[in-house]
């Protein structure tokens, strides 16, 4: 409005913010400024100079009623309906319970809604025992702080091989789209720093932990929650006076730097040390965690930042406990003459090469131990698994072979060199056990093959040819007793299918049963078996890890009963079968374990079925006793002339 324009009697906005006003007087000040009388809303008569620079605030005011309906009505019904979902908890207080895709039991419950939430701002350790549906517990908690409008910048940071499954989680159960960290993401993000730009966030542990690029890009970020999975693997220890902080460690200071709510997550958050635990609570509070605890010192009482259920302890609605009795057994079985043959002459040659393995250098020495390693647990598998490495090894070598001879040839014969052929660099892990962790099954089983197919001590042809004439030996050896049928761990399994009164229902029908084997060649090899001896080859289901996670889901309709959507299993993978109303795995099962899932349906199934039994095959000598699936029975096989576990 031009001040020109302006007369006594008229009524302006943009004069007063009180509102507005109405024109007393006008009076000119020049060619761009004049002098304004005006009138309040309250009565007051007040003056002021109007200039030319004020026209673009200045306008007519309208006569309306002081309220009116000319609105937008889907306007005002989007505006309430936001303002109720604001406000839905204070009428509802486990919103995120009603609308999520969830069932939680009564610790997850008291565990979100009466140990955290309260807590402001929340620095927590939750620490049940594994089976007990943390990763539930986690996506309750961020469900309601979204809903409560406490949370909108979320970051989850979980081991590589758990991160698709947090994702799958969380959208499945909860409907919150979270987006997984990659490289990719970063390259392409339009300031540089996907951090700042992604509100939902999951990203690996080690992803972060070994990139220090990431963790500055990361340090430039402010996260409402941070949550922590596997959160022991964020050790430190005492050295002396100082203090030894892992990479994770580091990594875990610096994420509750830059969050306001931070919760860690792990079932063993103390490895039996004091101190260690000392320094792990000092990531949530550093001040009253601060130093090392003189000896004999009084306990520090930390039931303010964190809790820690044992399955004894949890419980069903009804009262009743939540996992039932659980059972172990163990099969014993004699090796045959031939796999005692077989298993002294393949020790013979893993003991050879770790003695030549002895003598390189730090890194070629680990890729060849590893291997022999892996193909000590493959002659423990079975026949198929040990028949298969020295198959492919046998073949990988003889290609090194005949490239040193064209090398050799192509740069006149008898000419000295370091080596020939063409060598593949081995990318073994420093950390055999947390690569373990780390990865995903498919990619270490591809590193343990790898390994075993090309990690050699022969550098000449002449001992090429001498390690080949070995392993020729050994194939034949390891592919005569394949084909025999003399495998006496399986003739053992076969044994408990068939006679075991397990194995049956009180009806006489066949229960369902789940097996588990560390190397997928077993895992086809026992599918094969099983299939024969059922005479049904729809009768038997194979996941492993290279099995796309939609599959299993689509294998539903396969199977006469439920199976549950990848459920959170102590961080261990996939479970297939159904336990009572709510599915868990074993707890604290070694991935290696986990690679190989055969699920062998009842052929004459009726009505609600549940597992028999698990048949555990495996290498190493920790008890599979002390862990067990519920409701299930293991049937663990060791050979009495042996030394460890066999099966």
């Amino acid at each position: 409005m031009k001040i020109e324009d302006i007369a006594q009697g008229q009524r302006l906005i943009g004069v007063d913010p009180a509102g507005p006003v109405d024109v007393v007087a006008v009076t000119p000040a020049g060619p761009d400024a004049i002098g304004l009388v005006y009138r309040t809303l309250s009565g007051a008569i007040a003056e002021r100079m109007l200039l030319r620079d004020d026209e673009a605030a200045l306008a007519l005011a309208s006569v309306t009623r002081p309220w009116s309906f000319a609105a937008s009505g889907e306007a005002f019904q989007l505006a309430a309906e936001a303002l109720r979902i604001r406000f839905a908890h204070l009428f509802d207080p486990m919103m995120a319970v009603h609308t999520s895709d969830v069932e939680p039991l009564p610790h997850q419950i008291s565990a979100v809604y009466e140990a955290m939430l309260p807590r402001q701002p929340l620095r927590f350790v939750l620490a049940d025992d594994p089976g007990a549906g943390k990763t539930i517990m986690a996506g309750l908690l961020i469900r309601e702080l979204i809903m409560r409008s406490d949370a909108q910048r979320i970051l989850v940071v979980s081991p590589g091989a758990l991160s698709g499954q947090w994702q799958d989680e969380l959208r499945d159960k909860f409907g919150l789209e979270f987006t997984l960290f990659s490289r990719e993401q970063q390259e392409l993000s339009a300031n540089g720093n996907a951090f700042t730009q992604t509100d939902y966030m999951i990203a690996r542990l080690d992803q972060l932990a070994r990139n220090d690029d990431l963790q500055e890009k990361l340090r430039a970020s402010y996260w409402d929650l941070v949550v922590i999975d596997e959160a022991h693997k964020c050790s430190a220890s005492f050295s002396g006076g100082d203090i030894k902080k892992t990479h994770r460690y580091e990594l875990a200071e610096l994420l509750g730097s830059i969050s306001r709510h931070f919760l860690l997550m792990t079932a063993t958050p103390h490895n039996g040390k004091d101190e260690d635990f000392q320094l792990f609570m000092a990531l949530l509070d550093g001040d009253r965690f601060y130093g090392k605890f003189r000896e004999g010192a009084t306990r520090v009482d930390v039931s303010d930042l964190m809790r820690r259920l044992v399955k004894e302890e949890l419980l069903k609605f009804d009262g009743t406990k939540l996992f039932p009795q659980r059972r172990a057994y163990t099969a014993n079985y004699d090796l045959s003459p031939a796999e005692e043959a077989l298993y002294a002459h393949v020790s013979d040659y893993v003991r050879n090469e770790w003695n030549r393995a002895e003598q390189l250098d730090g890194k070629q020495r680990t890729s060849i131990g590893f291997a022999l390693t892996q193909l000590q647990r493959r002659l423990a598998s079975s026949p198929a698994a040990i028949y298969q490495s020295l198959l492919r090894r046998r073949k990988r070598l003889e290609e090194r072979l005949e490239e040193a001879k064209l090398i050799a040839r192509g740069n006149r014969a008898g000419e000295e060199r370091s080596f020939y052929g063409k060598r593949v660099a081995i990318d073994v892990p420093d950390d055999l056990d947390e690569a373990e962790d780390e990865l995903s099954p498919e990619d270490f089983e591809n590193v343990a093959d790898q390994a075993v197919e090309q990690a050699s001590t022969a550098d000449t042809i002449v001992e090429m040819e001498a390690e080949l004439f070995t392993l020729r030996a050994l194939e034949a050896e390891a592919r005569a007793l394949y084909e025999s049928g003399s495998d006496q761990k399986w003739r053992q399994l076969s044994q408990i299918l068939q006679d075991n009164a397990l194995m049956f229902d009180a009806g006489g029908n066949r229960r369902k049963i789940i097996i588990f084997t560390e190397h997928r060649d077993t895992l086809s090899y026992l599918a094969n078996r099983i299939i024969n001896l059922l005479g049904k080859p729809e009768a038997v289901v194979q996941i492993h890890g290279g099995t796309n996670r939609d599959d299993p889901r689509s294998m539903r309709c396969t199977c006469s009963h439920r199976m549950p959507t990848f459920p959170t299993i102590g961080s261990c993978g996939w479970w297939f079968c159904r336990l009572r109303r709510r599915s868990r795995a074993p707890a604290r099962i070694r991935r290696a374990t986990w690679r190989g899932v055969c699920c062998v349906r009842a052929a004459n199934s009726r009505g609600r079925n549940r597992i028999a039994c698990c048949f555990l095959l495996r290498t190493s000598t920790r008890s599979i006793a002390s862990r067990t699936p519920y409701e299930c029975c293991w049937l663990g096989v060791r050979s009495s002339r042996t030394s460890g576990t066999c099966g």
